[in-house]
């Protein structure tokens, strides 16, 4: 049973020591542990820095792509590398390394495909009161849309099965957390939930710029995932509303030409018109969506096939561990 640890890193040579040295070197249950660093445009020397500590596998960026690109292609380099169990962690050191055990340990067991460690986001001593209350609250979002319970939804520090890795597909230029969640929902894969601890912060989130920022880019990303993976749903309850709002027009319209009153409400009959016409498009359109995910469901189950067999052949051809010893990976 082999274990990637992967850290997404963008120019954390100072921080990285720190986080490479308190990574677990045993598991209980696994044969071996390697570490991937994914260097998503550092300028600072990150990636010599990792292949000086001994970092098995790098996957370099020639320019920054951003931290869901970089989760990305840390899954897909992780399975190529013959990956059993991935673990994914950040440069900075915010996540406890002995918890890694707790994230593998719901994998082994077979009890899950995906494990998240759940930091407590409501209690958090180092979070201002503002932002506890919205990650409890875009936790909750979350976990509506991914019909799964999400305490931590943001939590970066979690651990994936093979074939998880291979099912996951992260289409968000922001953040993979959310996506990847309500992805899982949406595929009934079994996830479990953590607790863990969190170290001293090391430096300020990257991610999350500003209060506003977070909630425009979080809002989109759930908005455009949910959509992705219920259209259904989504599209059934906006236009039904409409059909609903429009009701409340043409009912007034009909009580006042009923009750002899049948001047000066033409009004409530162009609204509920308009209202109606909308609702019923929208339906249409929800089930054209509806149509097309089916043909979404296809195209991921080609993808999965497809880099199940490349993690495969690449598996096989893979040099050995010393003839491989800390060659970067390009990737534009």
């Amino acid at each position: 049973m082999k274990l990637i640890i992967q850290i997404p890193c963008l120019n954390e040579a100072t921080t990285l020591p720190g986080t490479l040295a308190q990574l677990p070197r045993t598991l209980p249950g696994i044969d071996s542990i390697e570490v991937l660093i994914v260097d998503d445009g550092s300028r600072d020397g990150t990636s010599d820095v990792a292949r000086a500590l001994g970092v098995q596998h790098v996957v370099q960026f020639e320019r920054n792509r951003g931290l869901a690109a970089a989760f990305a292609a840390g899954l897909d380099a992780s399975v190529k590398a013959g990956a059993d169990i991935i673990v994914n962690t950040d440069a900075d050191n915010q996540y406890q390394a002995e918890d890694i055990a707790k994230l593998v340990e719901p994998i082994l067991a077979r009890r899950a495909e995906i494990v998240v460690g759940d930091r407590g986001v409501g209690s958090l001593s180092n979070f201002s009161p503002i932002k506890r209350k919205l990650q409890v609250l875009g936790s909750t979002v979350v976990g509506r849309a991914a019909e799964l319970s999400t305490p931590d939804a943001t939590s970066g520090f979690r651990a994936l099965s093979r074939e998880a890795a291979l099912k996951t597909l992260v289409l968000s230029n922001y953040s993979y957390t959310l996506e990847s969640l309500i992805q899982a929902g949406a595929r009934r894969a079994a996830v479990e939930f953590v607790p863990i601890g969190i170290n001293p912060q090391t430096r300020p989130s990257r991610l999350m710029k500003s209060i506003p920022h977070y909630i425009r880019k979080s809002g989109v990303t759930i908005l455009r995932a949910y959509t992705m993976y219920q259209p259904l749903r989504v599209f059934m309850t906006t236009g039904l509303t409409c059909i609903g709002l429009g009701l409340i027009p043409a009912f007034r319209f009909v009580y006042f030409y009923l009750t002899g009153n049948r001047v000066g409400h033409v009004q409530s009959l162009i609204l509920a018109a308009i209202l109606l016409v909308v609702g019923f498009q929208i339906l249409l359109i929800g089930l054209l969506a509806d149509l097309i995910s089916f043909n979404r469901k296809i195209a991921e189950e080609s993808v999965y096939r497809l880099r199940k067999l490349e993690a495969t052949v690449a598996t096989l051809q893979s040099p050995a561990p010393d003839e491989a010893d800390h060659h970067p990976v390009p990737m534009s």
